[in-house]
């Protein structure tokens, strides 16, 4: 996340309650404290943000918490630059009483972090756990008040030490008296750059995927891509995320969260309205069993934005707080040798497929691949249908534009939709965004032939051609 305002929310659907956590953040929007929001039910877990730098002065970390506590305003330990932060240990208590989690969220965009070594990565788990969990220091600046774990916000820099980080925490854990939470908030491509490796080779309790987060931008697709069934995910890849929580996760019970901002001025780009996320978190909550909830930042600007957090809590407690039950696979059964068009959905696997172009390749979780898994299924499918892999090659004939609209580069079209342009009408051949026609939308039987070589095995289309 930004080391502007972050907020979490999101649903531990391992709990036995359906739940939502948001984070507090280090540039909060309001002056108002960490217990303030925990004064009704809408949020669960609390992921504190940022500890900022892992080895400051006197070999302790450092956080800021923006104008609830920071180095500026605190007072800060002798020979270090850890403030004290009394007042918010007494909030991470109250909330705690209320049955909240409260972790605490490391790195951010502009953090000092990362590790040399699994040694470094080690010793700074010790760190943790005496500073902030369940050991002791001279140095803690909750006081005596507990966190609940830490969430990995590592968004640069190389993963080296992290899973060791992780693993000691977890060693540290082992036979508490109280549940410990460990969490990560990756980009949304997948595997992702920073903590890829990292999710492989460590425990992990939940992912907050970042789908709105810059340059990647994810957050541009899913109601598109939800609520118009010819429209192939081409960035939404949620899917990914669930076969790698059930297949290659160490813990196979990991939960997959949804991150989005919770206002317009929390991020850069992505911000989707009320009506739209809710869409979005029910359709992931129907769709796969790893979907734990969704993340938003920060908690004072879901507070000012109509209480969008309230508005999520409540969507995702309508759709169904524990269990999950696996849907239909009702799209046709994959099969092999079909050259398979853009958009087209087949079942395999256990999950429902959807082609993001020209696809002829067996369906599997793959980032480059031809197909992305649209839900998880139950079944084997319906009888294959037969597709073709040619259109017609019937000249193209003349007639009328009226009531076609005028191609848009931002506009998104999949094989069969028209436009106009240049006086001619086109054809979209397969899903296509941004490219001029003459490109993807050919005219009057012509063939981009290296587009075709480089996307899509060459197909004669019939196109209509017309003067304006």
């Amino acid at each position: 996340m930004s080391s502007s305002k972050f907020l979490l929310l999101s649903v531990f659907a391992s709990f036995s309650l359906l739940k939502l956590a948001l984070a507090f953040d280090n540039t909060r929007f309001d002056n108002k404290p960490l217990a303030f929001y925990c004064e009704d039910d809408a949020i669960d877990v609390f992921p504190v943000a940022f500890v900022n730098t892992f080895f400051g002065p006197g070999g302790v970390p450092s956080m800021n918490l923006a104008n609830i506590c920071n180095t500026v305003d605190n007072t800060t330990f002798p020979g270090t630059n850890l403030p004290n932060c009394a007042s918010v240990g007494n909030d991470i208590k109250t909330c705690q009483a209320k049955g909240k989690i409260v972790t605490l969220s490391l790195g951010g965009a502009g953090g000092a972090v990362g590790f040399s070594s699994d040694s470094q990565g080690e010793t700074f788990a010790d760190t943790i756990w005496n500073v902030f969990l369940g050991g002791s220091s001279a140095t803690r600046p909750f006081g005596s008040a507990v966190l609940d774990g830490v969430d990995l916000d590592i968004e640069g820099g190389s993963s080296t030490g992290y899973a060791a980080f992780v693993n000691r925490i977890r060693s540290h854990a082992s036979g508490a008296s109280k549940k410990y939470f460990i969490t990560a908030a990756p980009q949304c491509p997948f595997p992702d750059a920073s903590l890829g490796g990292v999710l492989n080779a460590a425990s992990f309790d939940a992912v907050y995927v970042q789908f709105c987060k810059k340059p990647y931008l994810c957050f541009d697709w899913p109601l598109k891509i939800i609520l118009s069934a010819d429209i192939p995910p081409k960035d939404w890849d949620f899917g990914l995320w669930d076969d790698w929580a059930r297949q290659t996760s160490p813990n196979k019970n990991v939960k997959i969260y949804v991150g989005a901002p919770a206002s317009s001025t929390a991020a850069g780009s992505g911000y989707q309205d009320i009506s739209t996320l809710t869409k979005i978190a029910v359709q992931m909550r129907k769709s796969f069993p790893s979907f734990g909830g969704v993340m938003l930042w920060d908690a004072s600007q879901a507070y000012v934005n109509g209480r969008y957090d309230l508005a999520v809590k409540n969507a995702l407690s309508a759709a169904g707080g524990t269990g999950f039950t696996y849907p239909a696979c009702s799209a046709p059964a994959f099969a092999a040798g079909t050259n398979y068009q853009g958009g087209s959905q087949v079942s395999f696997g256990g999950y429902i497929w959807q082609a993001k172009f020209f696809a002829s390749s067996t369906p599997s979780n793959s980032p480059n691949g031809e197909w992305s898994a649209i839900s998880a299924c139950s079944g084997t499918g319906t009888a294959p249908t037969s597709v073709p892999t040619s259109s017609p090659t019937s000249p193209p004939t003349s007639g009328s534009c009226a009531g076609i609209a005028a191609w848009s580069s931002g506009e998104v079209y999949t094989g069969g939709q028209q436009a106009t342009f240049n006086g001619h009408l086109w054809t979209a051949k397969w899903w296509t965004e941004g490219d001029t026609p003459g490109g993807e939308m050919l005219p009057c039987g012509e063939r981009n032939v290296e587009k075709e070589a480089r996307v899509d095995p060459p197909r004669e289309v019939k196109q209509v051609c017309l003067t304006a």
